[in-house]
């Protein structure tokens, strides 16, 4: 797909979290009132003043800190990232594998910089210069028209962007409809979204989503191929005629059915809008939740479509890089005794 030889990153998943045991504090003494104040628990931040470190070799924001940082354990080092006590060269800084180079000066301070704002529904996987990566919950808008005011993917990055400098943007380099849950990514800047969206086929080496259909399906893998159509209803579908709109192809492998419902893991050869629901209902097996494309099924409360990898070139690396998140649960269900 691509003549350039990317260097492969580790794969990372979206549902990885490393454990770390808890240090205790020694409690405070006492307040110098009359009254006498109950204990509490401090951190390094209570005794000392802020603190600067500079970069010797590039690094990994947490990385470099746990290693450098003396008297704070991990838990606690994550805690200062979130509540913005942390700065690089002067600009807050919260996200855990912010790329550090050499020459930059961390800071450490006492003091809570900027306000954290909470994410509803997505959280981030990966973050740089150049691109962001969430895990989408189902039910949360990609995107939303100018007129909307729902809460969406777009909008809450935009704000936690903006937290560094009020003029941060982000740009939309593909999407995932609002009942769908996975992994999806922004750009940072129009260039960036630019340079990908140009060169889409090139830079994504893959892109997977686990489809849990209704029927047994019977062929262990198949492809199917149409052209696809919007309606003025907006509904998707697929032409009879050859040539006639937008060409999908769609790859699907069997994992497991039963009688009633079967899962399935797809692979996008296009991108295409709706079309791997269109391509269910073509083939009689509509997905889990999908009125609109002819399902009846509400078995698992949500629609069963779930984006689980995409793995990329970066655009300024060129490191290949993979993201995967787990199946969801409910989609197994229907295959537990």
């Amino acid at each position: 797909m691509n003549n350039r030889k990317p260097q492969r990153k580790n794969h990372t998943k979206s549902t990885s979290n490393a454990s770390h045991s808890k240090r205790s504090h020694k409690p405070a003494g006492r307040s110098g009132s009359h009254r006498p104040e109950a204990p509490r628990r401090t951190n390094a931040f209570d005794k000392a003043p802020a603190k600067t470190y500079i970069v010797q070799e590039p690094a990994e924001l947490l990385s470099f800190l746990v290693e450098h940082v003396t008297g704070m354990g991990r838990n606690s080092i994550k805690s200062a990232l979130a509540r913005g006590q942390v700065s690089v060269n002067g600009i807050p800084r919260t996200v855990h594998n912010f790329p550090l180079e050499q020459g930059q000066t961390v800071a450490l301070s006492k003091e809570k910089v900027i306000p954290v704002v909470p994410l509803t529904g997505l959280r981030i996987l990966h973050e740089d210069e150049a691109i962001i990566v969430i895990h989408k919950d189902a039910g949360l808008l990609s995107v939303a028209s100018a007129q909307e005011q729902e809460v969406t993917a777009y909008r809450q990055l935009t704000a936690h962007v903006r937290r560094e400098h009020p003029y941060n943007r982000i740009f939309v380099l593909h999407r995932l409809d609002r009942d769908t849950s996975g992994v999806m990514m922004f750009a940072k800047s129009e260039a960036i979204q630019q340079e990908m969206q140009k060169a889409w086929k090139e830079v994504v080496y893959e892109r997977t989503y686990i489809a849990l259909v209704e029927g047994q399906v019977k062929k262990a893998e198949g492809t199917i191929t149409s052209w696809l159509k919007e309606s003025k209803t907006l509904k998707m579908y697929s032409s009879p005629y050859p040539n006639d709109g937008q060409h999908a192809v769609t790859h699907y492998k069997l994992l497991q059915a039963n009688r009633h419902f079967s899962l399935l893991e797809v692979r996008l050869e296009t991108g295409r809008k709706n079309q791997i629901r269109v391509h269910m209902e073509d083939i009689g097996h509509p997905i889990v939740g999908d009125k609109k494309y002819g399902s009846k099924s509400k078995s698992i409360g949500r629609l069963g479509l779930h984006a689980r990898v995409l793995s990329f070139i970066h655009p300024v690396t060129g490191v290949l890089l993979r993201f995967e998140s787990d199946i969801p649960k409910t989609f197994l269900n229907p295959f537990r005794e």
